[in-house]
């Protein structure tokens, strides 16, 4: 029984340690119990005029030690820097030193996002950039920037494509995810799929990525794995899910394009991700009163082979 309660306590210390990122950002020191790291997040997060985020950020509260990441469109309705501090502070902020985000376009509101990388600081990458990884025990994280509308940011050959392609290829991770704030596919009614980040999709799928997560659309849509080219592909597919759910507001759906399985517009919460080794469980929590679930697992599976 001693010996027991030593190794529970040793890692307990050993989850309570700040843990460097490959960006080289220390991540604020939990005290998580032993166990698969949780990392746990959404998009569409916060605004003044609406309650939804500080119920999430509630459930938040409620998985202690989780790591956070945002799915973009972190402060509404320009990402200004008052917006920031009054609005995503005191609600998400809360979790700032366990959060990892990821830019949206209501980040791009104001030039540049130039509040949004003076409020996150190292943690959102190079200023200006925003694209970065980070690892979470044996998972590998990226974190893309899809603000590509009028640029080349997402181009074939862009600085952001070419580093993610050499990203991937050193990393020595089984298993590899993706946050990326526009989904490449979507069955939302305002803009539906989203070709311009292909580039981004092929060089994630020739890498043999495990999931891709997005916040773009303000609804919860999960794909069954699937190409670049939106082609079911059960054995190397990239499964999307998409959970644009952070308290912002709700959008709607047309008719469900291909290989969309799971679609709700009625619920604010947050995605949960247990990180195994070599697989991955999700959760879609939501907040007190929201009667949506969603729930499943899957399995890294390595590159497919060269055609």
């Amino acid at each position: 029984m001693a010996i027991r309660r030593r190794r529970v306590r040793r890692a307990l210390a050993v989850a309570c340690l700040i843990l460097q990122t490959t960006s080289g950002v220390a991540w604020a020191a939990t005290t998580a119990p032993a166990g698969p790291p949780l990392l746990v997040g959404a998009g569409g997060i916060a605004s003044c005029n609406t309650p939804g985020d500080e119920a999430t950020a509630a459930l938040i509260g409620r998985i202690p030690g989780a790591r956070v990441f945002t799915a973009g469109d972190n402060a509404y309705e320009r990402g200004t820097a008052a917006q920031f501090a009054q609005c995503y502070g005191k609600s998400w902020g809360k979790f700032k030193g366990r959060t990892r985000p990821a830019p949206g376009n209501h980040d791009y509101g104001t030039a540049g996002a130039g509040p949004y990388y003076d409020y996150f600081g190292a943690a959102a990458g190079t200023k200006g950039q925003g694209w970065y990884s980070y690892d979470v025990g044996a998972w590998h994280i990226v974190v893309l920037n899809s603000n590509c509308q009028g640029n080349s940011r997402c181009a074939k050959g862009s600085p952001q494509e070419r580093w993610l392609r050499a990203d991937l290829a050193a990393s020595r991770a089984r298993c590899t995810a993706a946050v990326i704030h526009h989904p490449r596919f979507s069955s939302d009614n305002i803009e539906g799929n989203r070709p311009f980040v292909a580039p981004l999709w092929d060089a994630l799928y020739a890498a043999g990525a495990d999931l891709v997560i997005s916040g773009h659309a303000r609804v919860y849509e999960r794909f069954r794995p699937q190409t670049p080219a939106g082609v079911a592909d059960p054995r190397y597919g990239l499964p999307l899910i998409n959970v644009g759910t952070g308290g912002r507001g709700h959008a709607g759906f047309k008719g469900p394009v291909t290989n969309s399985v799971v679609r709700d517009r009625t619920s604010w919460g947050v995605l949960k991700l247990t990180l195994h080794p070599d697989r991955y469980d999700f959760a879609f929590v939501p907040v007190a009163g929201a009667k949506f679930r969603d729930a499943g697992s899957g399995t890294c599976h390595g590159k497919p082979p060269v055609r």
